[in-house]
């Protein structure tokens, strides 16, 4: 296979594989990209997270990391102590993501711009 080409599998998109989409959803879903870009850098207890993430509810952050650790993304470990506390990282499974994650956060700063200008003159077009 040459060095750009896509493999087949990849071009074809299984639009019947609900169970595709789905797992498309809980992972590119704005909380988990954002739960998993801090915990690419080191595992956090619940609260940490919580305040790394400006606006996030705590039944948001809890259902969100569930979901991530149901499908292998993120680890729990219970951290015994005087009081009980839960710490969350990235397992080597969600570690593929990084840098599929780090090249959409990088088109976003870098396209952020042409965006915003197309939704102006989007939004101009709709009011004519």
């Amino acid at each position: 296979m040459s060095g750009n080409a896509v493999p087949k599998a990849v071009t074809q998109v299984n639009c019947r594989s609900a169970s595709n989409r789905l797992l498309l959803d809980q992972i590119t879903d704005k909380w988990a990209v954002l739960i998993l870009t801090v915990l690419c850098a080191k595992p956090l207890r619940f609260n940490e997270i919580r305040r790394c993430l400006d606006g996030i509810t705590q039944k948001s952050l809890t259902q969100s990391l569930r979901r991530l650790e149901r499908n292998g993304i993120v680890a729990r470990r219970v951290i015994p102590s005087s009081q009980i506390a839960v710490e969350y990282s990235i397992t080597p499974l969600g570690r593929t993501l990084e840098a599929p994650f780090q090249a959409l956060y990088g088109w976003m700063l870098n396209h952020s711009a042409d965006v915003i200008q197309a939704q102006a003159a989007f939004d101009e077009r709709e009011v004519e």
